[in-house]
């Protein structure tokens, strides 16, 4: 049994959203013994807390750390967290049977892979986690994207009777086994080519067990509405419980119907559905260059775009659907991720840039780096506005997330600034949200919609997961151009009783 800990004067903030109060923590094992006014052992190792907060350790609902958590990165713990929610957007490391490729070439330009990695199911996964995993609690979702492209390879067609069978099958068994839930990813090829018939037919196998549907909807600009309508639908007709992810109103041209995004989510909770989303305190968001494309030209994978792209009229009829289907301006999306060293003087650049620099157009530019890259690139735009990112995150179903993932290039600074973001500039500086509301949003809701057991809440029993922090000096230091800083302010991350930073 492990000495007991004791953080003694502290400013207590138990995750609840109810306001702080003076006291300490008695840490037994991996369990919390006491909260508040404690009369310790006098055996026990003592730190003083110099009258800053503690609070539960915090929890990334939207994460895409899958293969990183395996190897003990501390980009979320120099932040506080202590709990990831991977598997988010469709893409998961499993199922990957006898051929692992289908799926590591699918989910790579996400999750960061590298070497030979892919396991058969989420049992698997969940076992290297446990075993390997010495920095987070990792809890993870089964991607709806990976789920398919393991029976079906990437083409973008319908699924047959046997193949949703065995898909409905497998995620069943997934469930069964320990995932939290099950993610889509309907912008990306080749989820979004799902009909109906095969969402309901996952998602009522999602309901039956009880877990959460968590989508990255198949629209956030034109289609904004269109898209939360069919999620709503979907989650009535299933019973399913659902979490749309990353919620905003990208393009400045769509930055009205977020209004209405919420009004039709509010209704949707008022009616009885059970519905929440979250988002990240950033303006811009990051992701994969293909998703510019229209996703029907990446039926096959990426070589069946680089071989439509070789073609001249296939090549200008999708240069006008992209441009078509952007929602941004060229100006607002920046290159931050490349495969070769050859191209990483582009990186931070946006492709109105490059394509000035090589005398084309912005979305020619983004062609020709595909086809250097063979597909493997990644961008960061700009996506809202302030005051609408205001409204997302101080709304009564928020949940903030950091949706940050690794590139070889320059990461979105939300995979190393997210939860100081918050609690620095949003709460502190900007007044947007009080400290104690704020934590909720980032410990006990979050274990709410994930059924996180004994997380989230520094309570008597529950998981040892602590975080003491500066309300004070907390600020992010990852920026745009210069994203990857450690943040300030956080003291003392504590992980099952286990300290890991102590400052």
């Amino acid at each position: 049994m492990r000495a007991m800990l004791y953080l003694t004067n502290g400013s207590i903030l138990d995750g609840s959203g109810g306001p702080a109060f003076p006291g300490g923590v008695l840490i037994s094992g991996d369990r919390i013994e006491a909260v508040g006014q404690i009369d310790p052992p006098a055996d026990c190792e003592t730190i003083d807390c110099g009258g800053q907060a503690i609070a539960p350790g915090f929890i990334d609902i939207h994460s895409h750390s899958d293969l990183q958590v395996l190897d003990g990165y501390r980009t979320k713990t120099s932040q506080g967290v202590t709990t990831e929610v991977v598997g988010n957007c469709g893409f998961s490391p499993y199922p990957s049977f006898e051929d692992r490729d289908p799926v590591r070439k699918y989910a790579d330009g996400i999750l960061f892979g590298s070497g030979e990695w892919g396991w058969r199911n989420a049992g698997d996964y969940l076992a290297a986690a446990s075993e390997r995993a010495s920095s987070t609690n990792v809890v993870s979702l089964i991607g709806h994207g990976s789920l398919r492209v393991a029976f079906m390879g990437e083409r973008q067609e319908p699924a047959t009777a046997r193949e949703l069978d065995a898909m409905a099958g497998c995620l069943d068994e997934a469930l069964a086994q320990g995932a939290a839930g099950f993610s889509t990813g309907l912008m990306y090829a080749p989820g979004s080519c799902a009909t109906r018939e095969e969402l309901v037919g996952l998602l009522k196998v999602v309901a039956r067990r009880g877990k959460v549907h968590a989508t990255h909807m198949r629209s956030y600009s034109w289609d904004l509405h269109a898209s939360i309508e069919e999620q709503l639908s979907l989650a009535r007709e299933s019973g399913c419980r659902l979490q749309i992810s990353h919620l905003q109103a990208v393009g400045r041209k769509n930055w009205h119907k977020q209004d209405l995004a919420l009004e039709m989510l509010d209704r949707a909770r008022d009616s009885g559905l059970d519905v929440e989303f979250d988002s990240y305190p950033y303006l811009a968001g990051s992701t994969v260059a293909t998703q510019l494309l229209p996703q029907s030209a990446l039926d096959g994978g990426i070589p069946s775009l680089l071989s439509a792209l070789a073609d001249p009229e296939t090549r200008a009829r999708l240069a006008q659907q992209t441009e078509a289907g952007l929602a941004q301006e060229w100006t607002d999306v920046l290159v931050t991720g490349l495969e070769s060293e050859t191209n990483q003087r582009l990186v931070g650049k946006s492709f109105a840039a490059v394509g000035e620099e090589w005398s084309t157009t912005p979305v020619e530019a983004l062609f020709r780096l595909l086809e250097l890259e063979k597909g493997k690139v990644n961008i960061l735009s700009f996506n809202q506005s302030e005051e609408n990112l205001r409204k997302l995150l101080t709304h009564r179903l928020c949940t903030v997330i950091s949706d940050g993932f690794n590139v070889k290039g320059r990461p979105h600074p939300r995979l190393y600034g997210t939860f100081p973001e918050l609690l620095g500039v949003v709460c502190r500086d900007k007044g947007w949200i009080e400290l104690a509301a704020a934590i909720h949003k980032i410990t006990a809701k979050p274990a709410g919609r994930m059924n996180l057991s004994g997380r989230g809440l520094l309570r008597r029993g529950f998981s040892a997961d602590v975080t003491v922090f500066d309300p004070g000096a907390i600020r992010p230091r990852a920026t745009y151009e210069n994203p990857r800083m450690t943040p300030e302010g956080i003291r003392i991350v504590i992980l099952g009783g286990i300290l890991l930073q102590e400052n």
